[in-house]
């Protein structure tokens, strides 16, 4: 799953002089699992219908039976949230909508590293008045990336990363910072991605690599770009390579 940084400048300095809030919206999946676990269960009004779904998010047991959402203003509005976070590319009409209405909103832009996730957590635990808690998640993850550094292989097995449509990450992405603190080496970068980027199947079978992680998403109807990932020849190319999803 691709998570959240807040891009409103000076953000985190106004956040210390606001009051905790106690009717806490999330209109984005990635400020769900950030509400979810930094905020008290009882401050929050309301979280999107996704943070729910196994398939989507990350924590969908600390989701069940809160309030859900589907990102319209009708719902959002009765609801008289003191916070609404959201994506930048959460509904634009919709926040617009609800930025007229009065509501305190906060837009949040895509993550691309580790470092940016850890000042993400502290900007949004600060926005929440739940510093304390945004330390300790903070902490933990330290822990586990010291322990991956530690563990980290001399010579790193190759990765590629795929996702519906052969879409992978290269160099300037989250996925290509958090495959190579797992000590595996992104051969995206070594083909000459950006952040964000197709490979044709074509490139895959020249380029073998120690493992291939393949996205796991499938709720929804049968497309082409999913099928893409079952495709004849890149079973042939596991043969040859650890398979790991998600």
């Amino acid at each position: 799953m691709i998570v959240a940084a807040l891009s409103a400048a000076g953000l985190a300095p106004a956040a210390e002089t606001v009051s905790k809030p106690h009717r806490i919206v999330s209109m984005n999946l990635c400020t769900d699992e950030m509400v979810l676990r930094l905020a008290d269960r009882r401050n929050i009004a309301s979280i999107t219908w996704r943070s729910q779904n196994p398939n989507d998010s990350n924590v969908p047991h600390l989701a069940q039976g809160l309030p859900i959402n589907h990102g319209v203003a009708e719902e959002i509005i009765p609801l008289k949230p003191d916070l609404l976070l959201a994506g930048v590319y959460t509904t634009r009409a919709t926040i617009a909508l609800l930025k007229r209405a009065g509501i305190r909103s906060v837009d949040a832009d895509v993550t691309r590293s580790i470092d940016d996730v850890r000042r993400q957590y502290r900007e949004v635990a600060a926005l929440l008045g739940e510093q304390e808690r945004g330390e300790h998640i903070i902490a933990e993850m330290d822990s586990n990336l010291a322990r991956l550094a530690r563990e980290r292989p001399s010579v790193p097995p190759t990765a590629i990363v795929l996702h519906p449509n052969n879409f992978t990450f290269g160099r300037g992405s989250l996925v290509d910072d958090v495959v190579t603190r797992a000590g595996l080496e992104n051969v995206a970068v070594r083909l000459g991605i950006g952040e964000y980027g197709q490979l044709p199947l074509e490139i895959i079978t020249m380029n073998p690599v120690d493992a291939l992680i393949v996205s796991s998403y499938r709720d929804g109807p049968s497309a082409m770009a999913t099928e893409l990932l079952r495709h004849p020849v890149l079973r042939a190319f596991r043969s040859n390579a650890g398979v790991r999803r998600p």
